[in-house]
């Protein structure tokens, strides 16, 4: 009997599962591509949360208030593109046969901005939980400012064995403890099947001991991932919960109703074969047919979600009363956080000795009290990197409206807290550590330049300047390696007056792209006189002349502290009868966004050209004809003293000159 197969469904919630599990055999099949098993075992899961827990609504999407769902195991998205449909959203019948096929709404791993329903993009495991921890967060903070009457949602995550053997699922699951984000649910899929075979090839892990010894409310339901009413129940419960996360432990079973492929690893990420398919629609119920989609199932589970619509339309009649109040919510979201004010950051004297990490601190002493949006914090380096919010309290459950964010030593999750929180609109989320830990940092950066999330990740202590702490803390290649990155702008600035300029524009743009800005340890120059005014007309341009000469024969590129050193360069060529121009370019990727006729400008490649930059020089080649930097690890010693070793200064740069013009 059907009934045997999902007891406890509604007839429409079984129609609808049913209707799920053979997509997600179909169109795996029809792509020769995709993971059939876990989204067939979750279909229960799925249809019980859309259909009798989540606070969404299909005919508004993007209503501000809903509830967040991620799929943090994001090779089973056919599982959420199955959802989208049978409940209504924007998802037809022609997208689901695209299925992981070139410019579809239904790519082989989540996209947020491609389908509905997708909140964050996943497919690397592990970083769905954390993206749901700093929606959280989101969430918590937003509420504290605007009270619960206004913001009043939840956060739902989908997690499997892979996204819990990630050791990000740690670092975010102790912060969410700590936190006591009661916020959260994560429905963890113990499936106990891996692509190699069986979980226990290489885990032992008490996934239950290991949450309740984080601070975590743990339900264990075992065997019930095909009962509705079990599942809404433990749901229930999590909702209930209110000082801290939940975590719902579930074990099902992949490929589950395909008798040929339940329990093995081939039903993880092989398209079934026709006679498995089959075999398992007759199972079912279905017909033997590929792409058997009811037309009249997500009219029928939309009108099944009125309620909801009652509870979205009540929610804008309750901003709408809410007058000044309801207009800044509105307004905060439809920015992300965004400045709303003019105000300006006090320039430092030109001349002045200042590292730009200190430069930081006076924006974020200028700009927080000018902001209802900003959060910030860091790995355990809030002091050392310039993100202390003066006039806030530490983030907690007993302080739900700070937004000063201890993340402990967890470069990784942080990251890709920022990515949630980003994500989650609202906020304009700040997270800093040591340049040479962006290393730890890297996937999440990476999921934020593909999602789109003005994420700002501050990076200090940017070079061999480092000093004492020696090469295990002197970043050398990772400029390079993020500027590899597409859409991240690097940013690195000449100076802290420059620094305080790309902050603010950073700041004040609704949706700027995720940016690492990259500052010093060690002192530099303020510029001054042209200099500075040179900095303020094209420091945002990416590149720009800071100096020429009407004669010039050399270029001179540097960027960060270097610049300063090609000043010194300029003029010390300029008293050997020699012209130079100096060329500034805190950020690689601002200056490709600019016309071919600005960039050639700038660079005037009929000349020869050199750079200077505390990194490496792959990747210089671009834009000079010759690169001076550091293509080894660094040595613990005085920053100074380094500078001077690896030849990283204006007399480097006079040599070179100097033997290029035969001078």
């Amino acid at each position: 009997m059907l009934d045997d197969l999902y007891p406890g469904a509604s007839e429409l919630e079984g129609r609808t599962i049913r209707e799920i599990v053979a997509l997600a055999m179909d169109a795996p099949a029809a792509a020769k591509s995709g993971h059939s098993g876990t989204a067939m075992a979750l279909a229960p899961l799925g249809v019980t949360l859309f259909s009798r827990v989540l606070r969404h609504d299909p005919t508004a999407p993007e209503w501000p208030d809903r509830d967040r769902f991620i799929l943090s195991c994001g090779h089973a998205s056919i599982l959420q593109y199955g959802l989208a449909h049978a409940f209504g959203y924007d998802v037809d019948a022609e997208d689901l046969r695209s299925f992981r096929q070139p410019h579809s709404k239904t790519p082989g791993h989540p996209e947020n901005g491609v389908a509905p329903t997708v909140e964050v993009t996943t497919g690397p495991l592990g970083q769905g939980i954390a993206n749901g921890v700093g929606m959280a967060l989101a969430e918590r903070m937003l509420r504290a400012q605007f009270g619960s009457q206004l913001v009043d949602h939840r956060v739902w995550v989908l997690a499997g064995d892979g996204c819990l053997e990630e050791g990000i699922s740690h670092e975010a699951a102790s912060f969410a403890g700590a936190q006591g984000l009661d916020r959260l649910t994560v429905f963890y899929d113990d499936n106990h099947i891996t692509i190699d075979g069986p979980t226990e090839l290489a885990s032992a892990d008490d996934t239950a001991g290991r949450f309740r010894a984080y601070g975590w409310h743990v339900i264990e339901l075992g065997e019930s991932a095909n009962q509705p009413d079990v599942l809404e129940a433990a749901a229930r419960s999590a909702i209930e919960e209110t000082t801290r996360p939940t975590v719902v432990i579930l074990r099902s079973h992949i490929g589950f109703p395909a008798a040929a492929m339940m329990d093995t690893r081939e039903a993880h990420g092989s398209p079934f074969a026709p006679n498995v398919i089959s075999d398992a629609k007759s199972v079912l119920g279905v017909p033997d047919h590929g792409f058997v989609l009811d037309p009249a199932l997500p009219a029928a589970n939309v009108t099944n979600l009125l309620a909801r619509q009652h509870e979205r339309i009540g929610w804008y009649e309750r901003v709408g009363a809410a007058g000044e109040e309801g207009h800044h919510l509105h307004a905060q979201l439809e920015s992300n956080g965004a400045l709303r004010s003019s105000v300006l950051a006090s320039p430092f004297e030109p001349g002045a000795m200042v590292a730009t990490r200190k430069a930081l601190q006076r924006a974020m002493d200028t700009y927080f009290p000018a902001s209802q949006g900003i959060s910030a914090g860091s790995a355990d380096l809030t002091d050392n990197t310039g993100v202390v919010l003066k006039g806030t309290s530490p983030q907690s459950r007993r302080e739900p409206g700070g937004r000063q964010i201890y993340y402990g030593v967890r470069e990784f999750a942080m990251g890709a807290m920022l990515v949630g929180q980003a994500l989650h609109g609202g906020l304009r989320p700040i997270g800093s550590t040591f340049f040479v830990f962006s290393d730890y940092m890297r996937p999440a950066i990476r999921m934020a330049a593909l999602s789109h999330a003005s994420a700002l990740f501050v990076f200090t202590h940017d070079s061999i300047g480092v000093g004492e702490d020696g090469p295990t803390h002197q970043p050398v290649e990772h400029l390079m390696s993020l500027r590899a990155m597409p859409r991240l702008h690097v940013v690195r600035p000449s100076d802290a007056n420059e620094t305080l300029d790309l902050v603010q524009r950073y700041l004040a743009k609704s949706h700027p792209p995720a940016t690492a800005l990259v500052l010093s340890r060690q002192d530099v120059a303020v510029l001054g006189g042209e200099d500075a005014r040179a900095s303020a007309e094209g420091a945002h341009r990416g590149g720009y002349v800071v100096r020429e000469d009407a004669a010039a024969r050399f270029t001179l590129l540097g960027t960060g502290t270097e610049v300063v050193q090609c000043l010194k360069a300029h003029d010390a060529l300029a008293e050997r009868g020699i012209s130079t121009r100096v060329v500034a370019m805190p950020c690689w990727e601002c200056f490709e966004e600019q016309s071919a006729d600005y960039r050639a400008a700038v660079l005037r490649r009929d000349l020869p050209s050199v750079s200077l930059e505390a990194g490496a020089t792959l990747g210089w080649e671009r834009y000079v004809d010759a690169a001076i930097g550091i293509d080894s690890f660094g040595l613990s010693g005085p920053g100074p003293y380094l500078f001077e070793h690896f030849g990283l200064n204006a007399d480097a740069l006079v040599r070179h000159v100097s033997e290029r013009l035969g001078e």
